[in-house]
């Protein structure tokens, strides 16, 4: 059977699997749990260097089972038939199923910021608590309509996945450039200015909204805390990059080209990730980056 994902395609496969909409709302949590636009950078680093190791400790499962099927085959091979079966079922029912209506409805509530009718308009149906929306309906369609390109097979899957994934990092490039160019006052050096110090600031007021005065200084395990707490998003900013390997039939010579996916899809995405959050630093204050409305920094 011909081969019919490069190199290339097994990259951007990575990368866009990687790049959602949590490197635009997750820095805001971080920086109420850190205080720091140095700690805030060193939690951005760990997490890459974290995450192209994991990267290359999986590449040399894919190395050794290069077989279509992801963790499924790797769980099956190593521990046998039964925990690759309730794996399978798991990430058919609960795992990728839940992962792909979290996305879908992200990009409706994101939709609707463009097109406000969305959020106004009254509920399909509603019966006490439980609701159908418009942007309910349109994250279905979308489902609906990508899964739909991936039934025609391997070539449209990649060209739309290649598009979505260039869209990505196009945007991402974007605003790192839009972030430096065109800034008219920088906040880099006041964002550094106190240097190695960290601060938490997660008290509300009686509305639920975050107090801006309520910094407080914290050091020793309370700093670990903070830093551990500010790794949830960063993590799951820059988890998925293992979808590659569920296609490992389909890609030329699998018992390179998947590792050296992983390896350069991880490392690419997780420097532009810390070039984001650089111009974060640059272009908003501690404040301006903690306190965003909706968490949404960009």
């Amino acid at each position: 059977m011909q081969k019919k994902l490069k190199l290339w395609d097994a990259i951007m496969l990575v990368m866009g699997s990687m790049i959602g909409s949590g490197i635009f709302i997750v820095s805001a949590d971080m920086m109420r749990n850190l205080g720091s636009g140095y700690w805030l950078i060193v939690v951005w680093v760990i997490t890459g260097i974290m995450t192209v190791a994991a990267a290359i400790s999986y590449g040399e499962l894919s190395a050794l089972f290069p077989k279509a099927g992801g963790q499924y085959t790797y769980l099956k091979e190593i521990f046998g038939k039964r925990m690759g079966f309730l794996y399978g079922w798991g990430l058919f029912t609960v795992i990728q199923t839940g992962t792909i209506a979290a996305v879908a409805m992200a990009f409706g509530k994101f939709t609707a910021y463009l097109i406000p009718s969305l959020n106004d308009a009254a509920p399909i149906f509603q019966s006490g608590e439980f609701k159908i929306t418009w942007i309910q309906i349109l994250a279905i369609a979308v489902i609906i309509l990508l899964t739909y390109i991936n039934t025609r097979g391997v070539e449209s899957g990649k060209i739309l996945q290649n598009i979505f994934t260039g869209s990505k990092i196009i945007a991402l490039l974007g605003l790192i450039a839009a972030g430096f160019i065109l800034v008219d006052i920088s906040h880099l050096s006041e964002n550094f200015s106190l240097g190695t110090d960290s601060f938490n600031n997660l008290k509300k007021d009686f509305t639920g909204n975050f107090l801006k005065e309520g910094w407080e200084p914290i050091s020793g395990m309370t700093l670990l805390g903070g830093i551990a707490a500010a790794m949830v998003g960063s993590v799951f900013s820059s988890v998925a990059w293992e979808s590659v390997t569920f296609v490992s039939g389909e890609i030329e010579n699998p018992k390179k080209n998947v590792v050296k996916s992983m390896i350069y899809g991880t490392s690419a995405v997780m420097i532009l990730y810390i070039a984001v959050n650089y111009v974060y630093l640059n272009a908003l204050d501690r404040d301006g980056i903690a306190f965003a409305a909706n968490d949404r920094v960009a």
